[in-house]
């Protein structure tokens, strides 16, 4: 045991593994905001609101690797875990800065973008954070502070850059801005506050697990003989109070986020568990979550649920935390039939897809039969060109346009054909006949408007 115990410790000692003092100057040089970080958080912005703009997933992961955005987060959480007050109050003004700059470089680019997509996905995946989010940016900024500790660099820091994501929900809360979209704002909002919280709560720990030296009060930190910060300790309470307020919301989130997955799998354990029961059958559900009253909707297909098979559903989602009140059955596609059988009514429900497929494929076929037709009506510009030039060498361009002549007091409408011939010559009178009637019969139309240009 004595043994194994010594093993376990030399497995997670990552004391020879670390340089703090290095680590420290380090995060702090990336907290400010100057100088190619500036330029550096403008390409990101860009790049990320194109990413998103087009459902590009690559260029998304581009702007996350480029952005400088994590520094501050990071110098945050250090700030607090050594109680360095002046690394604090400079990690949140740069920070506060660079989100303004963002949020005021994306909402300005979709508003001057044209582009417009019917299902913008990649978007509205940044509007709907879950627990799992929490957990990516916790476990992800504890990741990066170990790997900022540590002498010998890897390519963590890439991918806790990738996985935390917070260019992209920053550039949907511009996208919601450029279309007053209160729902995309607060969603995409809330998720990047969620990164930003966890991150540095991450390295907050992360500093105090690895030992960080505290700042103590009225001290000046110097690290390689410069001074990186101190002065003044941060309040312990004040610090308690600050990530009580600040981790609150994400708590709250988070639980009503567990309530909503459980829910989610209950509902869809308690059809499945039901979904055939005599001659009735369950083929299909809803599961509409809610703080205020969660409902599970049933739609039934057969004969009608007796009330000894509806008892059976309501005592089944009892087990789950369901009340019966929370049950809701649509009898609407049930039959009265005593004799139809469970294959007759899944042949039943086959049969009305396979009409649907059918009545799609007859439009598709209509629809192609008139492409062809529209087709087939096109005038034959290149071909007929080639002809003319054949048949007239003085002839240098030739342009066909087919349109309607209507009639001012009859209203009729006439089709004819349009040509403008350019040639280096003016051509005769007979040249004009003979070309005005070949293209009559080589076009299939009795009224050809023939002009003659001479080119320049």
């Amino acid at each position: 045991m004595n043994r194994f115990s010594l093993y376990l410790k030399a497995l997670v000692n990552i004391g020879d593994y670390i340089d703090r003092d290095a680590a420290a100057v380090a995060i702090r040089k990336n907290v400010a905001f100057r100088g190619p970080n500036v330029l550096i958080l403008a390409c990101a912005i860009i790049i990320a609101s194109v990413g998103l703009n087009v459902n590009s997933i690559p260029v998304i992961i581009g702007a996350m690797l480029i952005s400088p955005l994590m520094g501050p987060i990071i110098g945050f959480g250090l700030g607090l875990g050594t109680r360095d007050n002046g690394l604090v109050k400079a990690a949140l003004t740069n920070f506060v800065v660079m989100v303004v700059i963002s949020l005021l470089a994306s909402t300005l680019y979709f508003i001057l973008s044209p582009l417009s997509l019917d299902n913008p996905s990649e978007l509205l995946a940044r509007t709907n954070p879950s627990f799992y989010d929490v957990l990516i940016a916790l476990f992800g900024g504890f990741a990066g502070i170990v790997e900022t500790s540590r002498k010998e660099k890897g390519t963590v820091l890439s991918g806790v850059a990738i996985a935390t994501a917070l260019m992209p929900p920053l550039c949907t809360v511009g996208y919601g801005f450029s279309r007053f979209d209160f729902h995309i704002i607060g969603g995409a909002l809330y998720l990047f506050i969620i990164n930003c919280i966890f991150i540095a709560l991450a390295t907050y720990l992360g500093a105090k697990y690895l030992g960080y030296k505290t700042v103590e009060e009225g001290e000046e930190l110097t690290i390689g003989g410069h001074v990186v910060g101190g002065r003044r300790r941060v309040s312990t309470r004040a610090l308690v109070i600050a990530l009580v307020v600040i981790i609150t919301p994400s708590i709250i989130s988070a639980v009503n986020t567990i309530r909503e997955n459980n829910f989610k799998i209950h509902a869809e354990k308690i059809a499945a568990d039901h979904k055939t029961m005599g001659k009735s059958f369950i083929y299909n559900y809803s599961s509409n979550y809610s703080r205020k009253g969660s409902t599970l909707e049933l739609f039934v297909a057969g004969e009608p649920l007796s009330e000894e098979k509806r008892e059976l559903i309501y005592a089944d989602a009892e087990k789950y935390g369901l009340t019966r009140s929370q049950i809701i059955i649509h009898d609407d596609a049930t039959s009265l039939r005593e004799d139809l059988s469970e294959s007759e009514i899944v042949k039943g429900i086959y049969e009305r897809n396979d009409e649907q497929i059918r009545s799609l494929n007859e439009k598709i076929v209509q629809l192609e039969a008139e492409l062809d037709g529209y087709r087939m009506k096109e005038i034959p510009v290149d071909a007929v060109s080639a002809e003319l030039f054949a048949q007239y060498p003085s002839v240098k361009s030739v342009m066909l346009s087919e349109g309607s002549k209507v009639d001012a007091g009859t209203g009729e409408a006439i089709g004819e054909v349009i040509a403008v011939v350019t040639s280096a010559s003016p051509l005769d009178d007979d040249a004009l006949a003979r070309m005005k009637r070949w293209l009559s019969i080589r076009l299939s139309k009795d009224n050809i408007i023939l002009i003659n240009e001479l080119a320049n």
